[in-house]
């Protein structure tokens, strides 16, 4: 099975005036592409190649370089659902959840623009539930949630420098800002958080017969 570009799901301008066209061109067409085929040259061949890209990056844990692409190849799916030029708002469930576990929806968003601005270098700041209970995490690099076995991720925002750097230059708490109170797909957010399970990156053609038990 060949991994994937899986395309934006909304033109590219749709975001615009918070993330210009230019800015998801490049995201998308070059730094996602560009993990997407390091990914397929490393599994070429290995017994990786038929896996989905769910199962290929709890497998390639410990394995640097295979990890570093398919997991952000993962991330970077993930980070284009978590965005929709009509944010919505979250379900009555994930709703009850907010209030329960932050107080408010506007203190969840206090906590992921701290985690979001405040996180050193690259990475990526996530709302996650585990056994139900939410909290906001950051991870370094390619790592998620999902990669650490840390909780169900239900949106993310990216805070690597190319994110955001051609609209907004060296002042990510604009782009943070913009995102949290313009961009966030809480549609997106409430189905992972009912289904209670990781998302999966879509499959290129077909579902992958591999075990996701056996990469763990």
């Amino acid at each position: 099975m060949t991994i994937s570009l899986t395309p934006l799901p909304y033109p590219a301008d749709a975001l615009e005036p918070h993330i210009s066209s230019r800015t998801l061109e490049l995201h998308h067409g070059a730094h996602h592409k560009a993990y997407v085929d390091k990914t397929n040259e490393a599994i070429k061949g290995t017994y990786l190649a038929d896996a989905d890209l769910n199962a290929i990056v709890l497998a390639a844990r410990g394995e640097a370089k295979l990890f570093n692409n398919a997991s952000q190849v993962w991330n970077h799916g993930f980070y284009w659902n978590s965005l929709t030029p009509s944010a919505g708002k979250p379900s009555d469930k994930l709703q009850q959840a907010i209030d329960r576990d932050f107080g408010s929806i506007d203190a969840l968003k206090t906590q992921l623009a701290e985690k979001a601005t405040g996180h050193f270098a690259s990475g990526w700041a996530w709302l996650v539930a585990d056994d139900g209970k939410l909290s906001v995490v950051d991870t370094h690099d390619a790592a998620s949630p999902f990669s650490e076995g840390k909780g169900n991720p239900l949106l993310t925002i990216d805070v690597w420098e190319h994110a955001y750097y051609l609209d907004v230059q060296n002042k990510r708490p604009d782009y943070v800002k913009a995102v949290l109170d313009k961009l966030l797909n809480w549609s997106f957010a409430s189905e992972n958080f009912e289904r209670g399970s990781a998302w999966h990156y879509p499959a290129a053609a077909q579902q992958s017969a591999f075990n996701l038990e056996s990469a763990k």
